[in-house]
């Protein structure tokens, strides 16, 4: 991918997130088209954060935030964010989000903001893997191997995305081959972003829906672009541990504990280059083969 084209492709999703205010505790959004046919989950988190944001005193930044995916959303179509805010403490801020089309919610989500303050400090260990530099992107390997992928994913695989990308385990979302429920991948914003740390709090928020419930079909050789294969993301958390910048690298670990009943649990850890855990991210989906489908389940 150019530069300038990243560089566009960056400044659209800026663009996006920081919303139209309609009027007090009300915001509207446009979408960006990355081929997935609807709304891209993290698109509603990285706006539903924005709205929230811009309704908390500029000295409280998000702590957490807890949100549930209601119905897919349609790319051609503005939408609504609804702000009610439910809470201003000494301490801590809670908001909830409400994203509306054609009258009907497609998502909520609750966000916690807390002021900065002196704590008890301690985190896990980094996982060991290879640094960003010397890999490449996810982007590039699927333009290398486009010819293996089938005809109609191609559109949603080979589209360029504003946050590179670079897999340190070379897995791809239409490899159907077993493996262990873990994946590790390098991510930052495809150029360079202000200093304000909702943007980074709300690009992070976008970010992390890229692949995460993928993990979940390792086990079972599989893959989310199979005709017969359901999935879609059920809800979505992320909790915010330290600072951090969105245009430097950031490891994201991934694994699966567990899939049962239909869905599928995925986990993430995000790390900076020096081994720092900024932020944790959790989310559950549906994971189902279509009824009449002659595959078995594993």
């Amino acid at each position: 991918m150019s530069e300038p084209r990243r560089q566009r492709l960056l400044a659209e999703l800026l663009g996006l997130l920081g919303l139209e205010k309609l009027e007090e505790n009300l915001f509207v959004g446009q979408s960006q088209d990355l081929g997935f046919g609807a709304v891209f989950g993290g698109q509603v988190l990285g706006q539903g954060l924005s709205a929230a944001s811009q309704t908390v005193p500029g000295d409280r930044r998000a702590h957490s935030l807890h949100a549930y995916f209601l119905r897919p959303g349609d790319v051609a179509k503005r939408i609504v964010y609804e702000v009610d805010c439910i809470r201003d403490g000494a301490s801590f801020t809670t908001r909830r989000v409400r994203a509306v089309q054609n009258g009907r919610a497609i998502f909520s989500m609750e966000a916690s903001f807390q002021v900065q303050e002196p704590g008890f400090e301690h985190q896990c260990v980094a996982p060991t893997v290879p640094g960003p530099d010397g890999l490449a992107t996810e982007w590039e390997i699927l333009q290398d191997m486009q010819e293996h992928i089938p005809v109609e994913s191609r559109a949603q695989l080979l589209c360029e995305k504003p946050i590179e990308i670079r897999p340190v385990d070379a897995v791809h979302s239409f490899d159907a081959s077993v493996k262990q429920p873990l994946h590790y991948r390098w991510i930052r914003a495809a150029g360079r972003l202000p200093d304000d740390p909702w943007l980074h709090r709300c690009l992070l928020a976008y970010a992390s829906d890229f692949y995460l419930l993928c993990v979940a079909l390792h086990p079972h050789g599989c893959t989310f672009w199979e005709p017969e294969m359901q999935m879609a993301s059920l809800d979505h958390a992320v909790w915010f541990h330290r600072e951090f910048r969105m245009d430097e690298w950031l490891l994201h670990a991934m694994e699966s504990p567990s899939a049962s009943l239909g869905r599928g649990l995925s986990l993430g850890k995000i790390f900076t280059q020096d081994g720092q855990l900024v932020a944790t991210v959790a989310q559950e989906g549906l994971i189902r083969m279509r009824a009449g489908s002659e595959r078995g389940l594993e």
